[in-house]
């Protein structure tokens, strides 16, 4: 199984998690996130854009700086 690239928002996850001493699955649970969810939206495989936005908004990140993120995960892996 191939495992799909972190997008930018992905790494500011982790990087506001790694801030926060949380690991993804003690966020998920804290927060009632799916685990999935959390992990689609730092691989960018899904939009779940109402899980971007309570995520973003939980961990302060301004969601602006990383709209193009969607898009170009999107598009990964097919011709352009």
């Amino acid at each position: 199984m191939r495992k799909r690239a972190i997008t930018p928002f992905g790494w500011e996850i982790k990087k506001r998690l790694a801030e926060l001493h949380m690991d993804q699955r003690s966020f998920c649970q804290k927060y009632n996130i799916p685990e999935n969810r959390l992990s689609n939206l730092i691989t960018g495989a899904r939009k779940a854009e109402r899980y971007r936005q309570e995520v973003a908004r939980l961990l302060e990140i301004d969601v602006r700086d990383f709209e193009n993120d969607r898009d170009d995960a999107q598009n990964d892996g097919k011709e352009r």
